[in-house]
């Protein structure tokens, strides 16, 4: 995983992944969410991909559009 670069400075978000129909993010304290365009939408993946790339935003985003939130497709503990 890449590290997120966090650059608002209080991120949850620590690290992620991207494919090519998903993203895995890795929040603090090591629990990572896999959003897949068949659990949330291309239009979501494609923002969730852009600010994570960024290194900002992406924690916000995904708490403020329930969507997102609560539609990840797999979460599971970080190994």
């Amino acid at each position: 995983m890449e590290r997120y670069r966090n650059l608002s400075g209080d991120s949850g978000v620590d690290a992620y992944e991207i494919g090519d129909d998903f993203i895995k993010v890795r929040f603090r304290p090591g629990v990572v969410y896999w959003y897949t365009e068949a659990s949330v939408g291309a239009g979501h993946v494609a923002v969730l991909k852009r600010l994570a790339r960024r290194g900002q935003g992406l924690g916000t985003y995904i708490s403020q559009h329930a969507q997102v939130r609560d539609g990840y497709a797999r979460k599971e503990p970080d190994d």
